[in-house]
């Protein structure tokens, strides 16, 4: 519908001799959903606050070896207890641990480590998916 963003802001729209208002259209309102994606970079705090309250957070786990942190830096990436962390901090539901070292053979080896700092932790494999829903 080409009125659709206007309805959204509450405007009214008047069209072919109708009257259109938010209320015939949307619905009540509702909370969105949100996911946030996050890679090749260290720890910041822009990252926690881009992922605040994320319904999904997709995040970087590099390493999975925990002597891997002065590698981590040197290569400017994270490992997977930073990530939890970050995680944690900024209250997502859930975290994606992805973009692993291609040294590191079996990621999920690490997994029960990781759900100590994060509970709500995967260790994810290529083709996952998940649908989101709106909370009701």
């Amino acid at each position: 519908m080409k009125y659709w963003s206007r309805l959204q802001k509450g405007e009214t729209i008047e069209a072919d001799g109708r009257v259109l208002t938010q209320d015939m259209i949307l619905g009540p309102a509702r909370k969105g959903l949100k996911v946030t994606y996050c890679t090749d970079t260290r720890p910041c705090e822009n990252i926690v606050n881009n992922a605040k309250d994320a319904d999904l957070f997709i995040c970087e786990g590099m390493y999975g070896e925990p002597d891997k942190l002065d590698k981590a830096k040197e290569h400017k990436h994270m490992t997977f207890y930073e990530a939890a962390a970050i995680a944690r901090d900024a209250n997502v539901k859930e975290l994606w641990l992805t973009h692993y070292s291609p040294s590191l053979m079996k990621p999920a080896l690490y997994a029960d480590e990781v759900k100590k700092i994060f509970e709500a932790s995967v260790v994810a494999k290529d083709g996952r998916s998940i649908d989101l829903r709106f909370e009701d």
